[in-house]
């Protein structure tokens, strides 16, 4: 049977979300192991599919890098090794940019299949396919994103279609924890709704007032008793919902373990919660969640990958924010999501098995499911079909995803969309300006083929760098700036630089032309 070994150096969650790509693999053959970050290498006990783990030891590393070099070496070869002796994979997929996983790929790699992000011989980024560069530039351009990372993942890893996110059903053991987890003595309680109130970043946060009012009205309307979930370091979130609380509440934070917190979530008629790695855990585990984006999160790259989830985000031109960048509006979007627009949407849920129309709410409600490709995908519940936000993100994927998979768009039209005279103006004066220096660059490299004149390469480069500028001035284009230009810079010859000329040109002149 064939091996395939996976690299996920990130988080919890993204951990999590590498199971479709697990899935696949499987569906094609493959027994699969995963290299993980030491913290977080009992994640894979929740994933389906997965036969060995091997935890990354950064401390062990960088102690030995601070003692000598060489010898972080040796136990870099040593941790290989281990691999190559225990698992000896046919297939290197690395869905992590880091230069450590980019190490890990070059050094097992060899004599073996790589894809996904790479490393030459050279020390140079190689990655072997479009989606893994703009894998790259979409998480620093959030709000140009319109494919979720699941999406992402399975595509860099070079795979048809993606597999359904279902992750591992819990054991018996961890199913009767969870039933002593979730006894209680309230004779009228009907069932029980998680509460997960903390986040990587306190602004990706739903104020815990909000949870604790929620909390009042999901017990005091519909007899459901809140179970506080999250770590250890959360804690004191919980605390501040506990006190003087007038509803019972069942608090589990920092006392479950990931296998028992996937029984308690399997138990649970719905989640609230932020954009967390918890999400992503009741995702893959059948539970319905309503999940909230605040700040730099939002659904479209980082919602939850499975069908019939409700996602909310606040109705802000300004929404999502970039990373590194100090909030200019007080981070007014934490108070933008009222308990009422929550509270509805979970009553409507558990008492009538559907999601409400959330209309002249003040959020942005999205329905999660998927598209004719597998993909995951946003339907508006809160009347923005029309908005010029939803059908720019909707326009990007037809055209994006082609032309990521490489093919032919110069015969490729759709139906064209009409946006606001100002959203247009800025498009098409964008788009206009990088097609006719184009058109200028591609009549330059046709003479430079023919006769590299040393002044006319100096114009050439001159007018690469001119792109992107165009590019990144028009924030709707910021991520297809920073694919250009990381694509340029990999280029080593004339005649790829000429395929990339190409390329842009389809792709830019199909987009002019879907634009009204």
């Amino acid at each position: 049977m064939k091996k395939a070994l996976v690299i996920n150096l990130t988080r919890f969650g993204d951990l999590l979300q590498t199971q479709p790509v697990i899935s696949s693999l499987a569906n094609e053959g493959y027994k699969s192991a995963v290299v993980c970050l030491k913290n977080f290498a009992a994640t894979t006990e929740l994933m389906r599919d997965v036969v060995e783990t091997f935890p990354l030891p950064g401390a062990l590393f960088l102690a030995s890098i601070d003692r000598d070099w060489r010898n972080a070496v040796n136990v870099f070869d040593s941790y290989c090794r281990e691999i190559e002796k225990k698992f000896n994979p046919d297939l290197i997929i690395n869905l992590t940019p880091s230069v450590s996983a980019r190490l890990i790929a070059l050094r097992l790699g060899k004599d073996r299949e790589v894809r996904g992000f790479a490393m030459d011989k050279f020390g140079f980024s190689a990655d072997t396919n479009q989606w893994a560069v703009f894998l790259q530039m979409a998480s620093a351009n959030r709000g140009s994103s319109p494919f979720n990372v699941v999406d992402l993942f399975s595509r860099v890893a070079e795979l048809k279609r993606p597999a359904p996110f279902h992750l591992a059903k819990p054991s018996p053991e961890m199913r009767i924890a969870a039933l002593k987890y979730l006894d209680n003595s309230e004779s009228e309680a009907q069932g029980f709704v998680g509460f997960q109130p903390g986040a990587s970043d306190d602004r990706r946060r739903w104020p815990v007032a909000n949870f604790k009012e929620l909390g009042s009205r999901i017990w005091n309307e519909m007899r459901r008793i809140p179970v506080l979930l999250g770590t250890k370091n959360e804690s004191h979130l919980g605390q501040k919902i506990l006190e003087d609380a007038d509803f019972p509440v069942i608090n589990l934070m920092g006392k479950t373990s990931l296998p028992e917190l996937a029984a308690v979530l399997r138990r649970l008629d719905l989640l609230v919660t932020n954009d967390t790695g918890t999400m992503h855990l009741a995702a893959g585990s059948g539970t319905p969640v309503a999940a909230v984006f605040l700040a730099t999160a939002q659904p479209w790259d980082t919602g939850p990958a499975a069908g019939n989830l409700l996602c909310f985000e606040p109705d802000l031109d300004c929404h999502p924010c970039p990373f590194g960048v100090k909030c200019a509006y007080e981070n007014k979007c934490r108070q933008h999501i009222g308990v009422a627009e929550i509270f509805d949407a979970v009553s409507s849920f558990i008492n009538q098995s559907c999601w409400p129309r959330m209309e002249n709410r003040g959020v942005r409600a999205y329905l999660t499911g998927h598209d004719e490709h597998g993909f995951i995908e946003l339907k508006s519940l809160s009347g923005h079909e029309q908005t010029d936000r939803y059908k720019w993100i909707l326009l990007q994927r037809e055209f994006y995803r082609r032309f990521l998979d490489g093919e032919d768009l110069s015969g490729f039209v759709v139906e064209p969309i009409s946006f606001s005279i100002e959203f247009r103006d800025i498009l098409i004066k964008t788009l206009s300006e990088c097609h006719d220096l184009l058109f200028l660059i591609s009549k330059q490299a046709i003479l430079l083929q023919g006769d590299p004149m040393e002044k006319m390469k100096v114009k050439f480069l001159a007018n690469f760098q001119r792109i992107q500028d165009i590019l990144s001035s028009c924030p709707q284009l910021s991520v297809l700036s920073s694919l250009w230009d990381l694509e340029a810079r990999s280029q080593d010859s004339m005649d790829g630089l000429v395929s990339q000329l190409r390329r842009y040109m389809m792709l830019i002149t199909s987009l002019s032309s879907s634009i009204t």
